[in-house]
């Protein structure tokens, strides 16, 4: 089921969003390596009626239909790097078929769902912005929104943001914060032999440990959406030598947290967690309120089922969410199955999204 990928010669943005996620998932498209897909993107949208502009390996598209409101649809380009899965293939009984490859879950099915909607709209009720952007899948500074944000900030305005990354073809809105600490701790050096003339700064990394295991996580009831926060030690670090008792040593820790709180509120809260320790801000990411009080937002959730769930992660939602305006994820597949070897996606959640998403923006 593996072997030589071939780059197909133009996308068919009409047809099944199944077979236009076999597509996708057939063109290598490695973070900074997008270049070929996003061609084929924007010559594929060139037969439309939008708008379109271009950032990098981004490509941008959008109605100017002048209606009343806007919904911004993102999804990012990029995959973590190919393990053994391409081409893509189907597999599974009739009613219950799965399409697996590289970045079909994560997320190029819902980079399908957009371009055949953007291709296939008539007479929508919103006026649409649809963006396919670059390097998600590595560092912050890296990611195609943020360059966008400051070239072409009139892209991302709106009045609510769809992210289409995978989330089971279920609403999950807004999103938890995170951020990372390094705990120091210091002691005094001496040899082993003599290890009671020193202080030994691993020793002393068994304080915080010991508050990490008693911590009780809150989950915050936020519109509904339960948000489970948690904390936990992802790192330890010290050592001189194998006859030296270390005078130093790092406890490295990563919290997610509820939307009720900032991230400066949440350091805050860490900070009396490690009460007598200091701690070092190394990462920080916002998180995203649920924004389902927004019209749109609320004719979303109903065109889904009416079942919206908190996003117990982290995405671009808190990009759109710090440029005012309220978002969500909704997408096909398991993102449990995200970066995995056998990366696979369910027919029928892309089917479904390409349905909701139809009737939500022709209904209004």
């Amino acid at each position: 089921m593996n072997g030589p990928v071939t780059t197909p010669l133009a996308l068919d943005l009409h047809t099944d969003p199944v077979a236009l996620t076999a597509a996708l998932v057939d063109v290598p498209s490695v973070s900074g390596e997008e270049a070929a897909l996003a061609e084929l993107v924007h010559d594929a949208l060139t037969g439309t009626s939008l708008r379109l502009a271009r950032s990098g390996n981004a490509v941008l598209a959008r109605t100017e239909l002048g209606r009343p409101c806007r919904v911004v649809l993102a999804g990012h380009l990029d995959t973590v790097p190919i393990n053994d899965n391409l081409p893509s293939y189907l597999a599974g009984e009739p009613g219950a078929e799965t399409l697996h490859g590289c970045g079909a879950v994560d997320m190029k099915s819902g980079v399908a769902v957009m371009l055949h909607l953007a291709a296939t709209i008539a007479d929508p009720a919103y006026d649409l912005t649809f963006v396919f952007y670059d390097c998600e899948e590595v560092d912050f500074d890296r990611n195609g929104l943020g360059r966008i944000e400051r070239d072409l900030p009139d892209w991302l305005v709106g009045d609510l943001a769809i992210v289409c990354e995978p989330s089971n073809a279920v609403v999950e809105a807004g999103c938890q914060g995170t951020l990372r600490v390094v705990l120091h701790t210091t002691g005094a050096r001496a040899h082993t032999a003599r290890g009671w003339m020193g202080s030994n700064a691993i020793h002393a990394l068994s304080g915080p440990l010991d508050r990490l295991v008693a911590y009780r996580a809150r989950t915050v009831d936020i519109d509904g959406c339960h948000y489970r926060e948690g904390l936990q030690a992802v790192g330890i670090g010290g050592g001189v030598a194998g006859n030296v008792v270390p005078d130093a040593a790092t406890l490295t820790v990563n919290h997610r947290f509820a939307p009720d709180r900032t991230a400066e509120q949440a350091f805050a809260h860490l900070t009396e967690v490690f009460d007598g320790y200091r701690l070092e801000l190394v990462d920080a990411s916002p998180a995203a309120l649920p924004g389902l009080g927004a019209p749109a937002a609320a004719k979303l959730v109903a065109a889904a089922g009416g079942r919206p769930v908190a996003k117990l992660g982290w995405t671009d939602v808190a990009r759109f969410a710090a440029l005012g305006m309220p978002a969500v994820n909704f997408g096909p597949g398991d993102p449990t199955l995200a970066h995995t070897r056998d990366e696979f996606v369910s027919v029928a959640d892309i089917r479904r999204c390409a349905e909701v998403l139809t009737e939500f923006v022709h209904t209004g």
